[in-house]
């Protein structure tokens, strides 16, 4: 499954239960857009703290992703549509 700017792809196994969390966000690194950038872009999906938001940038930029949030399917999605609307790479994954 490939990761694309702006849209959160779902990967579903055949083990699905039907439950509503257990779902998580992932976030992949790119060079085309600053630690501010991102930084700020996960305040706003996350409601996270600014630390939280640099640890996460952080392990992004070192690690090549991140697992970013995790919950319900609806809210990892809404929270993968914030994050991609500035053209990062994101995937929902369960």
């Amino acid at each position: 499954m490939s990761a694309r700017a702006g849209t959160a792809e779902l990967e579903t196994t055949d083990s699905d239960t039907g439950t509503t969390h257990g779902w998580r966000v992932v976030l992949f690194n790119c060079d085309c857009h600053t630690f501010d950038q991102v930084e700020a872009i996960l305040i706003k999906a996350t409601h996270c703290s600014i630390g939280r938001a640099r640890q996460l940038s952080t392990e992004v930029h070192t690690k090549g992703s991140a697992v970013v949030y995790s919950g319900a399917r609806e809210r990892c999605e809404a929270v993968a549509d914030v994050i991609g609307s500035i053209g990062l790479l994101v995937n929902v994954l369960e």
